[in-house]
């Protein structure tokens, strides 16, 4: 599955210049065989460094930078990867959730 489509990358571009703490994620990642989550909320022109909210499960979820190519390049064994959320829609703001994150040591979608 590709992680990014032309849409989302256009809405990742466009919530740049909005400002994180106005924004709303654009696409969820997750781990399929661990608890890793990343709501990203924008793309840097460079078209790899993304900004968003990282969990990686070990209860300490933090706001940050991480790089699609890194994402992408992830083998988790028996051919599984990072995936896309596809049914995912943000709800509330990345600061929002970043809040909440804090609040309950994980990312609560």
């Amino acid at each position: 599955m590709k992680l990014l489509t032309k849409e989302i990358k256009a809405k990742l571009e466009k919530n740049r210049n909005m400002g994180w703490q106005e924004a709303k994620p654009i696409v969820k990642f997750f781990n399929p065989v661990g608890s890793a989550t990343w709501l990203i909320g924008e793309i840097e022109e460079d078209g790899d460094t993304m900004f968003g909210l990282c969990d990686l499960g070990m209860g300490e979820p933090e706001l940050g930078y991480v790089s699609l190519k890194e994402l992408a390049g992830v083998d988790l064994g028996h051919g599984l990867k990072i995936e896309r959320d596809l049914y995912w829609t943000a709800d509330k703001t990345l600061k929002e959730y970043a809040d909440k994150a804090r609040q309950t040591g994980s990312i609560q979608t």
